[in-house]
Formats: C-alpha cells, structure tokens, sequence
C-alpha cells in the first residue's frame, strides 16, 4: 500500500538517538551511530520523532510500506497494566490482598513519563508502588519492609530515574529488602533523563 511514513537522511544523522525515545512505537533503532527505520509496519505515520531531531534528518515520504500493524506494536490496548489502586506509597495498604504471590515494581515517579514504554516494560505483571523521595520526604524502607515482612513478594524491581534524589528510593527499597530478613531477588532499573535504559 501507499503511505506515509518517516524518511531518515544518513547523511545528515548525528546518531542522537533522540528519534528512538520518542518513538513509542519500537519503529527507529540504531545501527552503526546511525538511525535507522528497523519496520515500516511499526511506524504510525504520526512522526513523533520529527520535531525532536536536532539534525533536521527525518522527514515523510509517501511510497510502498507495509500497513501501520497497532496489534503487533501495542499487543490488547485493553490488557490491564496497572492492576491495583492506589499507587502512592505512603497510601498502600500494608496487608492489601494484591500483594499475595505478587512481583513487587519499586518505582520513582517521574520514570513512568520519562520512558514511553514504561507500562509495557515495568508495570506488566506486577504490583506497582511509586513515590518520589524529594517531595515526600520521609523514609520509604519502612513501609516497604512491612509491606514485604508481610505478603510473600516473588521479587523487587526498582526503576529510578538518573538524578541523585532517586538514589532516596533505591537506598529505601534495598533497606527493606534487608529489613524484611527474606531471601527476596531485587533488580534495580535507572532511566536517564532524555528517556533511556542506562
């Protein structure tokens, strides 16, 4: 079919990879310091990427693409990410039933607009808690060590962004871990603030 979709100028590529975080898609990857368009079925036609490009190398073009394919790039929108309310730490409830059995996401909240595919990645399949160190300013690992003494967590994932004050949530989620005096796996996640995995 006809369509519109992204076109990259190599030439004019700087390899920023700017393109890559703001498309949602998964449609533009790098390779060898270069964007490149990886699917044409993966690209919305939207272009997203356009106006965050520094070099001015993407642009559209219509020709011979696949069709956009939303059910292979967003699998059922209607799939539930988030699978328990409320989301603030200090509001969970110690005891709540979700917790059972439950794979534990430690999150800062700002990592969830920082990175696009934040839902997808982090939040499916797991219990979601979020808070941010500098404006609550207490001491999560407490309520997080309860929270884990108290239900049988599977495992403990931290996603913080890069700046120092989310090192509060990281120190606090390792502390409850400790705290808890069970054998709990914890992997930690940090995002940058132009929206990559580091």
């Amino acid at each position: 079919m006809i369509r519109k979709i992204i076109k990259i100028d190599q030439e004019k590529c700087n390899g920023c990879g700017l393109c890559v975080t703001a498309c949602h898609e998964g449609a533009i990857g790098i390779m060898d310091n270069k964007a490149v368009l990886l699917r044409d079925d993966y690209c919305d036609g939207l272009g997203n990427c356009l106006p965050v490009c520094p070099a001015g190398a993407i642009s559209f073009e219509e020709r011979e693409a696949l069709a956009f394919d939303e059910a292979a790039v967003f699998g059922n929108r209607d799939a539930k990410q988030l699978a328990q309310w409320p989301l603030q730490i200090q509001l969970v409830p110690i005891n709540a039933s979700y917790f059972a059995d439950a794979n534990l996401l430690i999150a800062a909240d700002c990592a969830a607009y920082a990175y696009g595919n934040f839902h997808r990645e982090f939040m499916k399949g797991k219990i979601t808690v979020i808070g941010c160190p500098k404006l609550d300013a207490l001491d999560y690992s407490e309520k997080l060590a309860a929270i884990l003494k108290s239900n049988t967590i599977q495992s403990v994932t931290v996603v913080r962004m890069e700046v120092p004050c989310c090192g509060g949530i990281e120190a606090a989620a390792k502390t409850a871990v400790m705290n808890s005096e069970k054998m709990i796996p914890c992997q930690g996640v940090t995002i940058s603030t132009d929206g990559r995995l580091l």
